[in-house]
């Protein structure tokens, strides 16, 4: 299942997509967020499985809390790169 987290304005589409069914819980991608903005939650209780998220104090503001990882011309944002299994995109 595809989660998106962010928001459109008018200056753009600002998203960060976790595929949690391509996502193993490595937290690779945790480790290098230096904004903090991802984090691992149970993706189903029953399986007691954890999965890559956004935190929701993270949603809301996506766009500035990944600023720092993507100044112009800035093609992959770490944690995508971070990401063996491809389970994480973005928009912008």
């Amino acid at each position: 299942m595809k989660a998106h987290y962010g928001y459109n304005d008018g200056s753009g589409t600002y998203y960060i997509t976790i595929d949690s069914a391509l996502c193993n819980g490595c937290e690779a991608c945790v480790r290098v967020c230096p904004a903090a903005a991802l984090v691992m939650v149970e993706d189903d209780p029953l399986e007691e499985r954890l999965v890559a998220a956004v935190s929701a104090a993270h949603s809301k503001k996506i766009r500035y809390s990944c600023d720092s990882c993507k100044p112009a011309g800035y093609t992959s944002l770490p944690c995508v790169a971070a990401c063996a299994q491809s389970a994480i995109t973005h928009s912008w």
